[in-house]
Order: C-alpha cells, then sequence, then structure tokens
C-alpha cells in the first residue's frame, strides 16, 4: 500500500473541493443575502485541510496502484460527505444537526436526493443552489473530473477510473488515453446540463430553478428548489423534458459518446442494454398508467398518462422527482415503482440500483442454467449484442448482486431495530442504497422524522449504493491489507 501517494492524492482532491464553495457565494451576493460567511468559512476550511494533506507528500513519486485507488475513492467520498456538510452546519437557515447535514451533503453527493430539510421554500437562494450543485457535482463523479487533472502533476488517474466508475465493465474505454476519457465523459455531461437548463427556461422556469433543475435531472439526483418538486411548477411541458432528459441521463454515457463520435443514431438501437433499458421503462409506465386508470386514481387519460409516466421514468432511473404523491397511491404501484429502482439506470450513466447490464446478465445466466439441465454437457456462452461475455464478468455479476443483497437485509434488519415500522424500513434502504431518495410511508416525503441512528445507518447505504458495493466492501477484506 502506498500511502503517500493516496495522502497526496486525497489532499489534492480536496483542495480542489474546497473551490465548489465560491459559486453558491457568488449566488448568495447576487441576490443580495448578505456576507456568505458560511460558504468562506468552509471554503478555508476545506482548503486548509486540502494543504495539510498535500503539502508535506507533495514531492512523493509513487504510482498510485490499483489498490491505492479503492482506498482513495472511499476516503474521498467519505470525506467529502464531511466537508460538504459544513454550509449546512455553519449556516443560520436552516438550522441542521451535525447529523442532519452529513445526511443532506451525503445525499446530494451521491446523487440519492433524499432530504432533511423542510420548507426549501423559503430557504436562502445560496443554500438551494449549493444542494443542486452537490447532486451535479457527484453525478458523474468528482473523481472523474480529477483524473483529467492529476495527470498533469504526474499522477496517473486509470486507477482511480476503475474504481469510481459504475457498471461490471469497466476496463473499456472512450478513447486510448484516460484524461481523454475523462474529458469526453465531461463534455458530454456539460452539454447535456446546458441544454437541459436552456429547455426548463424556455418552457417557463425561472433561470435560477432552471439551472437548479438541469442540475439534479442530469445528475439523476432529485433534489429541487420548492417542497413540492416538479409538481410545483404544474406543466406538462416541464414535465416531458425532465422525462426526455432523465431517459438520456440514464443511459450509458459511453453511448452517448460513440453516437456523437460517429454521429449514428442507429448505434443506441444496436445496444442490447438500451434496448433493455427502454423495454423496461416502457412496460412499468404501461402498467402505472393502466393502473392509475382503472382504480380511479387518475379520472382521465390524460392525467394517468402524464403522471404515470412521469414517475415510472423518475423512479425506474432513481432520480426521485415528484409531481405527485405517489407514496399514496394503490400499494400495487408503491411497489412496483420502489422495484423499479432496483433495477436503476443503465452501467456508465448517472443512474443508481443494480444496473440494467447486470439486470440482463442474471436473465440471460438463469436462462443458459435451465438450458444446462436439458442439455448439461453443451456448451453455452451468455451472450450480450451478439458477443460471448467473459465468466469472470458473470462471476462477479453473481457476486454484486449476492452482496447487494445481503448488505440490503442487514441494513432493513438494523433500520427496523431503530423502532421503524417494516415497510418504512424497507424502503428507506431501498430508497438510499438505490440512490432513489423518497421511499414510502414514512419516508414518503422527508427522511426529517427518523432517529439519528437511522440516518447514519442510511448514509452508509447510500456510500455503498454509490460506489457499486464492491469498492466499498474491498476495504473489510483482510486481503486488501496484506502485502
Amino acid at each position: 500500500m502506498k500511502f503517500y501517494a493516496v495522502q497526496k492524492v486525497l489532499g489534492l482532491l480536496l483542495t480542489v473541493f474546497s473551490f465548489t464553495m465560491l459559486p453558491p457565494a457568488v449566488v448568495a451576493l447576487i441576490y443580495r443575502e448578505g456576507i456568505p460567511w458560511p460558504f468562506l468559512v468552509a471554503f478555508a476550511i476545506i482548503l486548509g485541510a486540502g494543504l495539510a494533506i498535500f503539502l508535506p507528500v507533495r514531492n512523493s513519486q509513487h504510482v498510485l496502484r490499483l489498490r491505492d485507488g479503492f482506498l482513495v475513492v472511499v476516503l474521498f467520498w467519505t470525506s467529502l460527505g464531511l466537508a460538504g456538510a459544513l454550509p449546512f452546519l455553519l449556516a443560520p437557515h436552516p438550522a441542521v444537526s451535525a447529523t442532519d447535514a452529513v445526511f443532506e451533503s451525503l445525499s446530494g453527493l451521491t446523487t440519492t436526493g433524499a432530504t432533511v430539510i423542510l420548507g426549501l421554500d423559503e430557504l436562502p437562494k445560496s443554500i438551494l443552489f449549493y444542494r443542486q450543485q452537490l447532486q451535479w457535482l457527484g453525478g458523474m463523479g468528482i473523481i472523474v473530473l480529477a483524473v483529467a487533472v492529476l495527470p498533469m502533476l504526474g499522477i496517473g488517474g486509470m486507477q482511480l477510473y476503475r474504481a469510481e466508475m459504475p457498471g461490471p465493465m469497466k476496463d473499456s474505454k472512450l478513447t486510448p488515453r484516460i484524461t481523454e476519457t475523462a474529458k469526453a465523459l465531461w463534455y458530454i455531461y456539460l452539454w447535456m446540463t446546458v441544454a437541459c437548463a436552456l429547455a426548463y427556461w424556455g418552457a417557463g422556469m425561472t433561470l435560477f430553478d432552471a439551472i437548479g433543475h438541469a442540475f439534479s435531472t442530469v445528475a439523476i439526483g432529485g433534489f429541487s428548489t420548492h417542497d413540492l418538486s416538479m409538481g410545483y411548477f404544474d406543466s406538462t411541458l416541464i414535465e416531458m423534458i425532465a422525462v426526455f432528459f432523465m431517459l438520456l441521463a440514464g443511459m450509458n454515457f459511453t453511448l452517448h459518446f460513440a453516437a456523437v463520435r460517429r454521429q449514428d443514431l442507429r448505434l443506441y438501437a444496436q445496444d442490447s442494454e438500451f434496448r433493455f433499458y427502454m423495454l423496461i421503462m416502457g412496460t412499468v409506465t404501461l402498467i402505472v398508467t393502466l393502473a392509475l386508470y382503472y382504480t380511479d386514481t387518475y379520472i382521465t387519460w390524460d392525467d394517468a398518462l402524464t403522471k404515470g409516466l412521469f414517475q415510472a421514468v423518475s423512479i425506474g432511473t432513481t432520480t426521485g422527482f415528484t409531481t405527485a404523491e405517489f407514496y399514496f397511491w394503490p400499494p400495487f404501484l408503491e411497489i412496483l415503482l420502489l422495484f423499479a429502482s432496483f433495477i436503476g439506470g443503465c452501467a456508465g450513466s448517472t443512474g443508481g440500483g443494480i444496473k440494467v447490464i447486470r439486470f440482463l446478465l442474471l436473465i440471460k445466466q438463469g436462462i443458459r442454467e435451465i438450458d444446462r439441465l436439458i442439455h448439461p454437457n453443451a456448451q453455452l456462452p451468455v451472450r450480450i449484442g451478439g458477443k460471448s461475455v467473459n465468466h469472470r464478468v458473470v462471476d462477479a455479476v453473481w457476486g454484486f448482486f449476492s452482496l447487494y443483497i445481503a448488505s440490503f437485509v442487514l441494513m432493513y434488519l438494523m433500520l427496523a431495530a431503530t423502532g421503524l415500522d417494516l415497510l418504512t424500513a424497507f424502503s428507506a434502504v431501498a430508497a438510499c442504497i438505490n440512490n432513489l431518495g423518497p421511499g414510502l410511508s414514512q419516508v414518503g416525503a422527508h427522511y426529517a422524522d427518523l432517529y439519528d441512528p437511522a440516518k447514519w445507518i442510511l448514509c452508509f447505504a447510500m456510500l455503498l449504493g454509490r460506489l457499486e458495493i464492491f469498492t466499498l466492501l474491498v476495504l473489510l477484506s483482510p486481503t486488501f491489507w496484506q502485502r
């Protein structure tokens, strides 16, 4: 383990993160909210901590290896959650506890969207902007942004990229150089954010709301600047714009890159994961729309379709925006939507959940095992897009799935032990480990009423989901720490 290399990168990344405190400070000045002391003090503290970690080892020439990359990712996201909580703690409004500040910070950075803050419409614009910015930074992973800078300082980034990027096939790169890969991902992410903001603005949002909701839409986050979320705007056009960009953000960004570079939209139709992703979204939307209409939840087909489509895509992609109190819909729909979030977005997207490609592989592997019962001596490879999938990838998916279920059950039991009813506990763990946000029952609208131990359990669930189980749990393995 190259601890000097880990310390160097961690200090540098914290130093870079400190500058994200300045945009909300500018927003406070623009809206005349007084001197933005919470953000300036947070900037000074984080910058000082980053430099204190970085400067003693700035001349270290140790090479960052894969094992070190895992440690950096976990340490950085943990420290980021703590550092990001400072403005919430320092700001006079809202007045939150340390637990709530860390919960809100981690929820934003992991793009979960679960909130403990009430009365959003009365909050200062700077705090609202900061919440949205946290999600945007966390969406593609601030570390992926950093790997475009680290090579210039003599630090390779491939180890961080493999540990940070979601999905089972992490070794594939968009371009030969990791720096160019990170830049390509961020260019797509940035332009998608700009297009989304302009669309919202043109549809009637204020510029502030348009930028804030574009941040959380493209990040698949779900934070809003209003208590009623997207329902505040009461606009079908805005809802459909959100649906379009949520679907885009839930797709594999490497697929976007390939389609843009080759200028060929047929690449989407040729991608097995994309086709399965659209099939899932279409099926869930159809079931929800029919159920909303025939249970008289909505009287007209128009309302049933627009509400059903929006919530199916929002929850299915793990965004978490709401236009209706879906947690009061018929119980069948509540559970269906919650289960859809377990699948989540595509690998290489900003979405949470287990990921579409993993479910596709699990289904194909299950079918192969059935076929093996009939033809025990046959060689039956698992194929995706006409190509055989390496057995190590299939094994990794099964390992991920088993660890995911085991982690979910353990945290479910722990949360139930805090005194929550079983539906609240189940949906809270599901919403946080899937990085979804809104749950059912007591956590349908917010998480403010939970006890502090429950919030810390859910903070761990958010990190576990954001880092895709293995990255965090690998640190608990004795083998990881052996020389």
